[in-house]
């Protein structure tokens, strides 16, 4: 298994670098499990044990192996942006297909699908470990946006910053460039109210001589 040469890995992965047939395959696979070289983290995902990983993965990092296509969001993606101030004891993300949850022995890992235009608007992959791990994260906007969607909120922007306890006010957040590139991204009546009241503050904050900021990642 230390010829994997990474932490994560899954079956079809191991086809390629084991020869043989796919009875040895599974055969090895079990031995490995019983031995506790390796973790199963989902059917056909597996992790070395820490014993022979190089560097704990990232659990962000294995939330794309886990279920995909995906984005890291919502409280997720607001805590790795340093916008919230709790700390998020699952990785929450946003799945183009239906809405599971993981409880893997490596975390839990929660997906929820939100209907879209473009899935991956306002998305960004960043790489970590010298490019050794990588993930998809939404930007901050988009995270209030999915979350809009999921939990049902009606409040208005700076109410529902608020009830997130984040620090700030929406124009120190975004710039008008992030708010055209989802504001048509939903189909969603409560999210289009959401953009609609959010638009609203913005121009409101631009004529009072405080136009919102260009965004830049935090």
């Amino acid at each position: 298994m230390r010829r994997c040469g990474r932490s994560i890995f899954s079956r079809s992965e191991l086809t390629v670098w084991v020869d043989g047939s796919a009875c040895r395959l599974d055969a090895l696979l079990k031995r490995a499990m019983v031995a506790g070289e390796i973790i199963r983290i989902r059917r056909g995902l597996y992790m070395l044990a820490p014993a022979y990983q190089r560097a704990i993965p990232n659990p962000l990092a294995l939330a794309q192996h886990v279920y995909g296509p995906s984005y890291i969001g919502l409280e997720s993606a607001l805590s790795f942006h340093g916008l919230i101030p709790e700390a998020v004891y699952s990785v929450a993300s946003v799945s183009l297909y239906r809405s599971r949850t993981f409880d893997t022995p490596a975390g839990r890992f929660d997906f929820v699908r939100v209907p879209q235009s473009c899935f991956f608007a306002g998305v960004e992959r960043l790489e970590l470990s010298g490019g050794n791990e990588a993930f998809l994260i939404s930007s901050p906007l988009k995270a209030l946006a999915d979350l809009v969607y999921v939990r049902g909120w009606t409040e208005s922007p700076q109410a529902l910053l608020d009830s997130l306890r984040i620090e700030g006010e929406l124009k120190d957040l975004i710039s008008m460039s992030s708010v055209d590139e989802l504001s048509g991204n939903y189909a969603s009546r409560r999210v289009q109210r959401f953009w609609s009241r959010f638009e609203g503050r913005l121009h409101h904050d631009s004529r009072d001589g405080s136009a919102a900021v260009e965004f830049v990642r935090l």
